[in-house]
C-alpha cells in the first residue's frame, strides 16, 4: 500500500536526502546482500530477547532494501537477476525475523505467543506467494492492505516500543486479509482473461496445428 501510494516520489526523496550515494555507481546486488545480513542480525537479536536492538537493525536493513532498487534505476543497472535476488532474500529476511521472535517466546515457555508468531509467519509467506503464483499467468498483481514495507515497519515499531504482541495480531489479521484481497484480484483478472480468450476466433479445423513447445499438455510449470 505504501509503495503504491508513493510510487516514483520515493526515488526523488532518497536522492534529495542522500545525494552522496548517487555520485558514483554502486552495486545494487551488494546492497541487497548487505541489507539481508543486517536483517539476519536482527533475527539473532530477536532470538536473544534484545527486541530494541532488533528493531534498530531492522530499520537499518530496510534502508538498504529501499536503496538498492533506487540506485539500480538511477544508474541503469537493473537486471532480472537483481530482481530475483532481491525477492528471494526478502523472503529469507521475512521468515528468519519471525522465526527469531518465535524462538524467544519458545524459550520463555509462551506457547500461545509462539502460535501467534506462526500465524503471522504463514500470513507473511502467503502474501508473497499469492502474488508470485498469480503473476505466473498475469502481468501484475499489486496492492493489498499489508505489503512488505508495512510489515517491516510494524515489526520494527513493535520491537522498539515493546508492542510486539499487538503488532503480531495486526500482522496476522491484516496479512490474512491481504492474501484474500490478492486471491480476489487474481480471480477477477483471470476471469476477464478467460472471457477475452473465448472471444478470439477459433482456428480453421482443417488446417494442421503447429507443434507444441511443451508437449501440448500445459505442464510447463511444476510446484
Amino acid at each position: 500500500m505504501i509503495k503504491a501510494r508513493l510510487g516514483g516520489r520515493l526515488d526523488a526523496w532518497l536522492k534529495a536526502a542522500l545525494p552522496f550515494l548517487f555520485r558514483r555507481p554502486l552495486d545494487p546486488n551488494a546492497l541487497t546482500v548487505m541489507g539481508t545480513v543486517v536483517s539476519l542480525g536482527a533475527s539473532v537479536a530477536f532470538g536473544l530477547g534484545e527486541f530494541a536492538w532488533a528493531g534498530v537493525l531492522m530499520l537499518t536493513g530496510g534502508a538498504f532494501d529501499l536503496l538498492d532498487g533506487v540506485i539500480a534505476r538511477h544508474f541503469g543497472t537493473t537486471s532480472a537477476f537483481g530482481a530475483f535476488l532481491d525477492s528471494t532474500l526478502d523472503r529469507l529476511a521475512d521468515m528468519t525475523l519471525l522465526v527469531g521472535i518465535a524462538v524467544h517466546y519458545a524459550t520463555q515457555g509462551e506457547i500461545v505467543l509462539v502460535l501467534l508468531v506462526s500465524w503471522a509467519l504463514v500470513a507473511t509467506v502467503l502474501v508473497s506467494y499469492a502474488k508470485a503464483r498469480a503473476e505466473f499467468w498475469l502481468p501484475q498483481v499489486e496492492g493489498g492492505l499489508l505489503e512488505r514495507g508495512e510489515r517491516i515497519g510494524l515489526l520494527a515499531i513493535g520491537a522498539i516500543l515493546n508492542l510486539m504482541v499487538p503488532v503480531l495480531w495486526v500482522i496476522g489479521v491484516l496479512g490474512t486479509y491481504t492474501v484474500v484481497q490478492r486471491m480476489i484480484e487474481a480471480h477477477r483478472q483471470m476471469s476477464r482473461m478467460a472471457a477475452d480468450s473465448r472471444r478470439i476466433p477459433m482456428p480453421d479445423a482443417t488446417q494442421p496445428l503447429p507443434p507444441s513447445s511443451n508437449g501440448g499438455n500445459g505442464a510447463a510449470y511444476h510446484d
